[in-house]
């Protein structure tokens, strides 16, 4: 056989074994670059190339999420983040605002504090110590005059509209900035949250009030109106805990009573 077809490499061929070649490997260290995610689209209003959130600022806490989603005074979308409350959750937080031992509220609206009590709440007993206290001083005058003709009092609407959203809106700013003050950290939307709930109780009161005896009056309005202030004092108290502000507390309490008092002698007199 010629010489020239045995010198042919084998290793190519089928089960040829081929020679076990011992390479020292090399290790190279490569730093993976640190990443910088980023979350599209960028935030409306910022310079080109710099608008982009990082993935950590999700992490800074609600008062940096409400920031973020503040468009403006007279932009509707700025207050969307404050009802973005389902039935549910509205149910479970006026359920708890009847409950005036608790003293948890502001643990219920820690994550998503909501304005609901204060406008749609707020609109309702409007709208009820306006018609019902017509309906009261109409079934009372009934009682000593037969004669008398119904009538509604048009005025009853203006007096409920700057007492309640007076009141709702007055009060806890005025605690808000006082803390501030004081230097206590505070939440002006969670304040009105609390006190916007806490006038849910007076609105079955207010049909409780048509009840042509006055005894029975002053007991409802009564009960109904420690229990209101014994709400707020109380998560109010949770709220500012280690700090000995007595006078506060005392001051929120009788300004609950106050608010009940001027609904029943006003509207039900």
């Amino acid at each position: 056989m010629d010489e020239s077809y045995t010198s042919l490499p084998s290793s190519h061929l089928l089960g040829s074994v081929p020679a076990v070649v011992s390479e020292e490997k090399k290790t190279t260290n490569y730093e993976v670059p640190e990443a910088n995610l980023q979350i599209f689209p960028p935030a409306i209003g910022a310079d080109r190339g710099h608008g982009y959130q990082s993935l950590g600022s999700l992490n800074g806490g609600d008062e940096q999420q409400a920031t973020n989603n503040w468009k403006g005074l007279f932009s509707i979308s700025s207050y969307t983040q404050y009802f973005n409350v389902d039935a549910d959750i509205v149910v479970d937080r006026i359920i708890g605002s009847m409950n005036p031992t608790s003293g948890n509220f502001f643990d219920k609206i820690e994550a998503n504090p909501d304005l609901y009590g204060l406008i749609w709440i707020s609109a309702t007993l409007v709208f009820l110590l306006a018609s019902l206290g017509n309906c009261a001083t109409y079934l009372i005058h009934k009682q000593t005059n037969h004669s008398t003709s119904w009538s509604f009092d048009v005025s009853y609407v203006s007096v409920a509209a700057c007492t309640v959203y007076g009141y709702v809106l007055v009060v806890p700013t005025a605690f808000y900035f006082l803390l501030q003050y004081l230097g206590i950290s505070a939440s002006l939307v969670r304040f009105w949250c609390m006190w916007g709930y806490s006038l849910f109780i007076f609105i079955p009161t207010s049909f409780l009030l048509i009840i042509p005896v006055e005894l029975i009056r002053w007991i409802i309005i009564i009960l109904v109106s420690v229990a209101s202030a014994c709400f707020v004092t109380l998560n109010l108290k949770s709220y500012i805990q280690g700090n000995d502000l007595m006078l506060m507390l005392v001051s929120s309490f009788v300004l609950q009573v106050a608010l009940a008092l001027f609904i029943k002698i006003w509207f039900f007199p």
